[in-house]
C-alpha cells in the first residue's frame, strides 16, 4: 500500500561563490589618501592588483628561503625586513620597511 520512506532528506546546500581575493579596495584607498581627485580603470586597478600579488609572491618565496637557510620553522618581521631589502632597490627597500615598521606598532597598539 502506501509506504512511506524512513529516509531523511537532507537540506539544500547553499552554494558557495569561489572567493577571489584582491587588493583593490586597499589600492584605491591609497590612491584616494595621495591623489584625492584622481581616479583608476578596471585595466589599470588589474595591473595595480597583479603587481601587488607579484611583489607578494617575491617577498614571501625570498623571505622563506632565509628563514630555510637559518633552519627556523616561523616567519618573524624580521625575516620580512631582510627579504624585502633583497629585493626592492634602495630608498624604495628603505620607505617599504619603514612603512611596515609603522604598520606593525600601529597593529600592536590595537591588541
Amino acid at each position: 500500500a502506501g509506504k512511506t520512506s524512513s529516509r531523511k532528506t537532507r537540506p539544500e546546500r547553499r552554494v558557495r561563490r569561489k572567493k577571489f581575493d584582491s587588493y583593490a579596495v586597499y589600492i584605491y584607498r591609497v590612491l584616494k589618501n595621495i591623489h584625492n581627485d584622481c581616479g583608476i580603470s578596471k585595466k589599470g586597478m588589474a595591473v595595480m592588483n597583479s603587481f601587488v600579488n607579484d611583489i607578494f609572491e617575491r617577498v614571501a618565496v625570498e623571505a622563506t628561503r632565509l628563514n630555510r637557510y637559518q633552519k627556523k620553522a616561523t616567519l618573524s618581521s624580521n625575516d620580512i625586513q631582510a627579504a624585502v631589502q633583497l629585493i626592492l632597490p634602495g630608498e624604495l627597500a628603505n620607505h617599504a620597511i619603514n612603512e611596515g615598521v609603522r604598520a606593525l606598532e600601529k597593529y600592536r597598539e590595537k591588541i
